[in-house]
């Protein structure tokens, strides 16, 4: 029972105080490590099998430093002796894991800015959370951005981490979240790494698979207490969750497009190159700033379903 007590603590932890900005954070340092390796084993005239046997080797001392900070912090709740101090050692550095409360944060701003018409302030913040370009969004635009970006993230920055957590314990968490880091930093499929960044890519595709399709059922059980329409997100769920460029990222997408009767996909631009992404939903509904609100409840919902699923089971 106490595993799952901690991750409960560790929800509770992020929605009290959030995921505090500052250059000790697990992940930021996560980063910095990833950075000074790819320093170490990236180079530009390497061939395409070297590169990617150096990715390789990034993502395998990555992994197993990150599960190993992960072990010395267990053994340091363990020599503490006592179960709640235990507890809340490890469901603190589990909070650093997740980010319910920045996701539902940035949301909202973004929520607030267009309800005030403050379109170019939009367009700014919705900037920080998305990769693609922002500088020519409208406001369905900043609206879909914002959605997709909630949905997808309900997987790699909620579910997988707490998964992980539930079936090996805060190590694996941990190394789960370095690979999530890894994919968000080398997965890119570019010049610079299409192959130095592949295993990162491919493993953070592995993690996410069983995640992915739990979020989808817990989205579908979100939307039935929520009111929203579970028997649509089922049916864009099978319909169009294939259909994102991502194994993964369509189990959530086409799930809260159905739930909230919105259409999500269409052309996004990077750097100037618009690139068309598959739809996912049925446009019934205008996408407007209160589906942004409809997506933060479904993702909260969503998340405590599973953390009360996972202390009872």
């Amino acid at each position: 029972m106490s595993p799952m007590i901690t991750a409960v603590a560790a929800f509770l932890i992020d929605a009290l105080i959030g995921d505090p900005r500052s250059k000790f954070h697990p992940v930021v340092l996560m980063g910095n490590l990833i950075s000074f390796l790819e320093k170490v084993f990236r180079r530009e005239n390497d061939g395409y099998v070297l590169k990617i046997c150096k990715g390789g080797i990034l993502v395998t001392l990555v992994l197993l430093i990150s599960y190993g900070a992960g072990v010395g912090i267990v053994i340091l709740a363990n020599m503490t002796g006592l179960l709640t101090a235990k507890i809340f050692i490890e469901a603190l550095a589990l909070s650093f894991m997740i980010s319910p409360r920045s996701l539902a944060e940035a949301g909202r701003e973004i929520y607030y800015l267009l309800n005030a018409e403050n379109i170019s302030q939009a367009r700014y913040k919705v900037g920080w959370i998305v990769g693609r370009d922002t500088n020519n969004l409208n406001e369905q635009e900043i609206v879909r951005a914002t959605v997709e970006t909630i949905s997808e993230n309900t997987v790699d920055g909620i579910i997988s981490p707490l998964f992980y957590f539930a079936i090996g314990g805060l190590p694996l968490a941990i190394a789960y979240r370095a690979v999530n880091t890894m994919d968000s930093m080398l997965g890119y499929k570019n010049e610079k790494y299409l192959y130095f960044g592949r295993v990162a890519a491919r493993l953070d595709d592995v993690a996410n698979f069983i995640p992915a399709r739990i979020t989808a059922v817990l989205f579908i059980a979100a939307a039935a207490i929520l009111n929203f329409d579970y028997k649509n997100a089922y049916e864009m769920m099978k319909r169009d969750a294939a259909k994102h460029p991502s194994p993964n990222g369509g189990y959530a997408e086409a799930t809260v497009a159905g739930a909230l009767n919105i259409r999500l996909g269409g052309i996004n631009s990077y750097f100037g190159v618009p690139h068309f992404r598959a739809y996912m939903g049925d446009p019934i509904e205008i996408l407007s700033p209160p589906h942004i609100l409809s997506t933060i409840r479904m993702m909260y919902t969503a998340t405590i379903i599973f953390l009360s699923l996972s202390v009872i089971i």
